[in-house]
């Protein structure tokens, strides 16, 4: 009996082609194609035979065919999807980091509709160099000699140590053979590019002396590496750069300095703690400067070079540079970029330092804003947003805090920010003892009204049609 059973679980399940005669069905293959298809309804009839064979009863036609429309439509849809950033993150890694600057996504639209020069020189017609153009603007903001731009500075910077160490030793302190994020740490840089670490110091304290004592006939360079994403205090003493150099200079040695977020601006004016920058770098010497696009510079994601004439010529020359050279797109996006440095326009375009330049005034009027829309659910409190994207560790910008007590609702915060993230559009808050926090801060102005749809959508009891804020005039 049992056996007949299951004979006849199976027989329920169509066939292949007669679920692809229906016509819901027919449209997805008219949108797509027979192929594809054809690959989501086997996958699905091979799961309902596996079902079947467990005794399950084969589900009826018409929740077959929703199951491929959802299946062609979560594996199909396009990607990545825009959110709306509520975490008060600016550089928020999972987002995305830096939004781009509108001037930067129309030099990247218009790199990508068409064709363009970006490896021909108009005036010879002979062949040019991609790197020519976004270089002179690199070193018109930072004052190096030469640069070379490739896909991120995690390349940027085994990149120019397998083109200037490889087989040869590159000192670093032990305070900074850090792990940058994802796994990437300076010691597996050093090692994937052929060079051979050599630490020194202690984890806590490194003296000039402590670099000395290890230059020999071997050593190709002394790297300094920015702890970008964490502080150590207490009992600690490291080098300044100068210092670095100096030696450097005294035994014939070049000093690579990797600053990791790729700051230009002075992060004291926005009440930050001071952040390194390549300029800083570069006119205390170093020979190399290395940082990232898409970090505190606010372009899109890119390792920049900066430095020597002598070194960046070398660095070029080497095979891995065609490997991690940047696409068009990126290159246009932060030359863009890097032309609102030049036009000491970067608070008023660039959003990150648009973001950081809010006064907390304005974040406050907003935040009212939000609350009067959401009504009894939400209230305003103060709080801190944070740079984010392993950039200025510690450092808290003050903000004001649209808050949800999520406490009350069945399923809690968590619940509350899952239907928040499944919204149209998406939105990304973050949770705080079982509230709900959302920062206007990170949120650009004209993502109030869809945040705030999304928002009251996903509180119980609220309507779907919300009123619009009143604008302050």
């Amino acid at each position: 009996m049992a056996r007949d059973d299951v004979a006849s679980r199976f027989r329920s399940i169509p066939s292949v082609d007669k679920v692809l005669a229906d016509d819901r069905v027919g449209r997805l293959i008219d949108a797509y194609s027979r192929a594809s298809v054809l690959d989501i309804v086997r996958a699905e009839l091979e799961a309902v035979r596996s079902q079947a064979a467990n005794g399950s009863e084969a589900p009826p036609m018409d929740q077959l065919v929703r199951s491929i429309e959802e299946r062609a439509a979560s594996e199909w849809r396009p990607w990545p999807v825009g959110v709306i950033n509520a975490t008060g993150v600016i550089l928020h890694t999972n987002l995305g980091r830096a939004p781009l600057s509108r001037a930067s996504l129309e030099a990247a639209q218009s790199a990508a509709q068409g064709y363009s020069d970006l490896e021909i020189d108009l005036e010879t017609g002979r062949r040019g160099s991609r790197q020519a153009h976004v270089s002179r603007l690199v070193c018109q903001v930072t004052g190096a000699e030469a640069a070379l731009v490739v896909n991120n500075n995690a390349s940027a910077v085994m990149l120019g140590l397998a083109a200037l160490a490889a087989g040869r030793e590159v000192i670093v302190s032990r305070g900074e053979s850090i792990e940058i994020g994802g796994g990437f740490r300076i010691p597996d840089v050093l090692r994937q590019s052929g060079a051979i670490l050599v630490e020194v110091g202690t984890t806590n304290r490194t003296y000039p002396r402590d670099y000395e004592a290890a230059i020999s006939e071997k050593t190709a360079a002394i790297l300094s590496v920015h702890s970008s994403n964490f502080t150590i205090s207490g009992f600690t003493h490291a080098p300044d750069l100068a210092e670095l150099v100096s030696l450097g200079a005294r035994h014939g040695i070049p000093v690579l300095h990797d600053l990791g977020s790729g700051c230009l601006l002075d992060t004291a004016e926005f009440g930050l703690a001071q952040e390194p920058m390549p300029q800083q770098s570069l006119r205390l010497g170093a020979g190399l400067a290395f940082f990232s696009g898409d970090k505190l510079l606010g372009g899109p994601q890119a390792g920049i070079i900066a430095g020597t004439a002598g070194l960046i010529a070398t660095v070029s020359r080497h095979p891995l540079a065609r490997a991690v050279r940047i696409d068009k797109m990126s290159m246009a996006a932060l030359a863009a970029t890097l032309l609102h440095y030049i036009r000491d326009e970067v608070v008023e375009e660039v959003p990150i330092w648009r973001m950081v330049a809010t006064p907390t005034g304005e974040l406050r009027s907003r935040a009212e804003r939000w609350r009067e829309v959401l009504g009894d659910a939400a209230s305003v409190v103060e709080g801190g947003s944070t740079l984010g994207g392993g950039s200025l560790p510690g450092e808290i910008l003050e903000t004001w805090l649209v808050s949800i007590d999520a406490a009350r609702f069945d399923g809690g915060a968590a619940r509350l920010v899952g239907s928040l993230r499944r919204g149209d559009p998406p939105v990304i808050g973050r949770i705080e003892e079982e509230r709900v926090l959302l920062d206007p801060r990170t949120v650009l102005p004209d993502e109030d009204e869809p945040l705030l749809s999304v928002v009251r959508r996903a509180l119980p009891g609220q309507g779907t049609n919300p009123p619009s804020p009143q604008r302050e005039s």
